[in-house]
């Protein structure tokens, strides 16, 4: 599991700025045309940490900050993706997210005493050659594995190694998969 739990507090004040700065730059790129590449292109890098050649995000794209997203090459998101990035979230080249999946760094304590003032996040860590599957959510603290598959439906709260399955809820190995065909 990645290391590198960070605390938040949701009424300081750089924490609302830079909500408002992200909201801002989703609300330009949500609202271009749906043929406007190179608009949308503009815009997501202004609002990632960083973004590799070839990447697409389909319309109802979401994130907290967006600074501390970083994406490869060949990365697409279908629709209605939603990535929580108070911490960072990696993701390798020539990944495939299905759509209405959510890529969660942020959680909340479970004791109910100012659990909506503030909070803590994980980092995620998602190899290359990556498919994970529409409505599949993926929690604060995992790594999933160079050439795995996130099956549809999942949810994804333990490591997941190189060249395997997962599926389900939570999400297990299911099966191997033999990397060189």
């Amino acid at each position: 599991m990645n290391h590198g739990r960070i605390e938040y507090v949701r009424n300081d004040k750089k924490f609302k700025e830079d909500l408002i700065r992200a909201g801002r730059l989703l609300q330009r790129f949500n609202l271009a045309n749906y043929e406007n590449d190179e608009l949308k292109r503009r815009v997501l890098g202004e609002l990632f940490g960083s973004v590799g050649k070839g990447v697409t995000i389909d319309h109802n794209f979401h994130c907290d900050f967006g600074y501390n997203i970083h994406v490869g090459e060949n990365f697409y998101a279908g629709f209605n993706c939603t990535i929580l990035d108070i911490a960072e979230v990696r993701i390798g080249d020539n990944c495939l997210i299905a759509p209405n999946v959510g890529i969660y760094t942020a959680g909340h304590s479970i004791h109910p005493v100012d659990r909506h003032k503030s909070g803590f996040a994980e980092p995620i860590t998602i190899g290359n050659n990556v498919w994970i599957g529409g409505h599949s959510s993926i929690i604060g603290g995992v790594e999933i594995g160079n050439n795995s598959v996130i099956a549809a439906g999942s949810v994804v709260i333990k490591d997941v190694p190189d060249n395997v399955v997962f599926g389900g809820n939570p999400a297990k190995k299911i099966r191997d998969i033999d990397s060189t065909q």
